[in-house]
């Protein structure tokens, strides 16, 4: 089958080859032919070593398609099942599970790094995040398939696996935005505008979108921003709009030492920053002790959205169906998996929020 393979940390293009196959479905798996993925900026920290991922790798971890075959033991999908690919599962019986952070589950996450369920002839490759959702097909744990009615577009539901999850969570599940609070965004990419959706589902009365291109900063207003600067404007339209006390809220969705500290610096005094971008290892924040005690800000990060994926991929749907979360809109791009190198351009120019590889 065809795949987009990366087979060292540092390339710069991924290697698409049609000469892949998948392991045997073993106890508790499912094969998945997948049907569309979103290509998500994770995908490139994967390739530049921000994200650890085991190489050689097919990239990949935002998709939706169909079961076609289910390993023994296997209860909760057959064969036929529309689903969307959750790239860290949850047990629900260990510590984190039964105390209400699903998401910090760590049952299955060895399995991204121990379990190969691609190859090449006989060299065996892994799936980025224990995914791979750049390939026609893949192997993942009966926990990471999450099943969803058959009439939600492919495309539409593939989006819900990391970014939409992600930014939407982190509005409504980690921060919990209260309605008529006031909203500051950094950075407007496919996350970011879920962050923004996510606040204006929850009720914010006022959301400033930062971003440094133009273009985002029109889809921001598009998807519910109620104004839109560039980062040297931030300082003015926080005194016009706070008075300049600050925003209730400040997510930073860039996954940078300097924008997380913006985004703290522009939360009013006890108000929460929370940070979703996924930046390296050796960025290191500093922050003022005295500020630290004086200002009473809550600084928190949110992984996955700190989502509950039984419970929070249905609420997805629904507010999808009834018209409060624009996921059609924020596919820029439909395209084929020999595209994925050019859609990573695209990407780092800022020309897209959301771009998604289609296999029909």
């Amino acid at each position: 089958m065809k795949a987009a393979v990366l087979h060292q940390v540092g390339d710069e293009r991924l290697d698409i080859r049609d000469d892949v196959t998948t392991t045997a479905v073993g106890a508790g798996k499912v094969k998945i032919r997948i049907k569309a993925t979103g290509v998500c900026h994770s995908d490139l920290s994967a390739m530049n070593g921000t994200i650890p991922v085991a190489v050689p790798a097919v990239l990949g971890h935002e998709g939706a398609g169909e079961v076609v075959e289910v390993g023994p033991g296997v209860t909760t999908v057959a064969e036929g099942d529309h689903v969307v690919v959750c790239w860290s599962p949850q047990c629900g019986v260990c510590k984190d599970c039964v105390n209400g952070q699903h998401q910090l589950c760590m049952a299955y996450m060895i399995n991204a790094f121990s379990d190969a369920h691609f190859q090449i002839g006989t060299t065996p490759m892994f799936g980025m995040a224990g995914a791979g959702t750049f390939a026609e097909e893949l192997i993942l744990i009966e926990q990471g398939a999450v099943k969803i009615d058959k009439d939600v577009p492919h495309d539409v539901a593939s989006l819900l696996g990391c970014g939409v999850m992600t930014g939407v969570g982190a509005a409504i599940n980690a921060a919990k935005v209260e309605p008529g609070s006031s909203v500051v965004v950094f950075g407007c990419g496919g996350v970011g505008i879920s962050v923004i959706q996510g606040a204006r589902i929850a009720g914010a009365a006022t959301i400033l979108a930062v971003d440094m291109v133009d273009s985002k900063l029109a889809w921001a207003k598009q998807f519910g921003a109620t104004h839109a600067v560039k980062p040297e404007d931030l300082a003015a339209a926080q005194h016009e709009l706070t008075g300049g006390a600050g925003f209730d809220y400040g997510f930073e969705v860039v996954g940078r030492s300097q924008t997380i500290k913006a985004a703290y610096d522009a939360t009013r005094r006890g108000g929460t920053t929370v940070v979703v971008g996924v930046g390296r290892a050796d960025d290191m924040l500093e922050l003022s002790a005295f500020d630290l005690f004086y200002a009473e800000k809550n600084l928190r990060g949110t992984y996955y959205g700190s989502a509950n994926i039984r419970r929070d991929f249905p609420r997805l749907v629904a507010l999808w169906r009834s018209g409060q979360l624009d996921l059609e809109g924020m596919i820029t791009h439909r395209l084929a998996l020999d595209d994925v190198n050019d859609a990573f351009g695209r990407m780092q120019a800022g020309e897209a929020i959301r771009q998604v590889i289609t296999f029909d």
